[in-house]
């Protein structure tokens, strides 16, 4: 018997084509302002128009893996009694970003005009 992979759910946010998208999203977020990990999962959520939501589980390891690659930094805060990590752009991330940013609008248009050319076939 043959196993059948299980069918994904429509409106599914973290499908394999995001490899990437979450590190796009936290360096354009961050380029804007210093934020703490709960804010980033907020702010993706609201940039997005919800079309994307990604979880601690997500966010937490691609920061950790920047501030290990010196493209953020991180320094830690009280905040009405509670204490939170920040992180903001460094130089190197300023860099990344606009290498993403790049690679991005490429794909993208890449992407658009494949579909432009299957709707005219």
């Amino acid at each position: 018997m043959v196993k059948q992979k299980p069918l994904r759910r429509m409106g599914q946010t973290n499908p394999p084509f995001m490899s990437g998208v979450p590190e796009l999203l936290l360096l354009q977020l961050l380029a804007q302002r210093e934020m703490y990990g709960y804010e980033l999962v907020k702010s993706v959520k609201l940039v997005t128009g919800e079309a994307i939501s990604l979880g601690e589980g997500v966010i937490y390891p691609v920061l950790h893996g920047l501030e290990r690659n010196g493209s953020l930094k991180a320094k830690r805060k009280v905040v009405g009694g509670r204490t939170r990590v920040y992180y903001s752009l460094t130089a190197k991330g300023k860099r990344r970003l606009e290498r993403l940013e790049q690679d991005w609008n490429r794909i993208q248009t890449g992407v658009n005009a494949a579909l432009g050319a299957a709707s005219h076939a």
